[in-house]
């Protein structure tokens, strides 16, 4: 039960995280943490783990509060202010795997004793971010459009309902895109082919999914905390 506890814990610290990085430094702090959480989870991604029995990547809690993040911007600020924090998300994690690659070509030191592990854990980042950034620009842009769309059609009434409406949509095609980039592979292209077997794909692909579709339903209530904080004046103006 590790990892089940650790994951309970993992999903209410980061969900904490986020409604304080907004309630200190506003609108500035969601964009803050759009970065902070595509880097964290494109790195947690590499790591595979068991849940519940089921096999799947890390990353899928921290990744599926970018969605918060840009619906609490979406509800508060508008679709404009959102669908700029899905662009500061895209180039942070460009400008990152760049400056990581060009880190990897720097010849070690003789003392050094960590680049193996640099070369392993980095080296595969390429094909993860472009898996990442393809599915994250598709998911997120669509998202952005129809939270808005549903607010307005809404009448600004039904939080709860949009807000899992556009999550569920929105997580199944980051879902199918970034698995089959990912861990599918291009046919070959650049070298990139199938990952895993399909059995444990498959595995991946479905325990990811219902992970991030239980983050969707939790994140409700924050949305309306983060509502409700900005109503009392509680956030700075930025």
């Amino acid at each position: 039960m590790q990892n089940e506890i650790l994951s309970i814990i993992s999903g209410l610290v980061i969900f904490i995280g986020i409604l304080l990085f907004y309630r200190f430094f506003g609108k500035a702090g969601l964009f803050i943490w759009m970065g902070f959480a595509v880097i964290i989870a494109n790195i947690q991604v590499m790591k595979t783990i068991s849940v519940f029995g089921y096999v799947t990547a890390m990353g899928n809690v921290i990744y599926a509060t970018t969605y918060l993040a840009t619906d609490i911007l979406n509800e508060i600020y508008g679709k404009k202010e959102a669908r700029r924090a899905v662009y500061a998300g895209f180039f942070v994690l460009i400008f990152f795997t760049i400056i990581m690659q060009l880190t990897l070509y720097f010849a070690p030191d003789t003392t050094d004793v960590l680049d193996p592990s640099l070369q392993k854990i980095f080296g595969f980042l390429p094909r993860i971010v472009v898996a990442s950034v393809s599915a994250y620009m598709v998911s997120q842009l669509i998202e952005v459009w129809l939270y808005a769309h549903l607010k307005n059609a809404m009448k600004s009434r039904r939080l709860w309902l949009r807000n899992n409406l556009c999550g569920f949509l929105s997580q199944m095609l980051d879902n199918v895109v970034f698995t089959w980039i990912a861990f599918v592979g291009l046919f070959g292209l650049f070298g990139w082919g199938q990952v895993f077997e399909w059995s444990i794909i498959i595995q991946i692909f479905v325990t990811s999914l219902i992970i991030k579709y239980i983050v969707s339903l939790c994140d409700t209530p924050f949305l309306y905390f983060a509502v409700w904080m900005k109503k009392k004046k509680m956030v700075p103006e930025n």
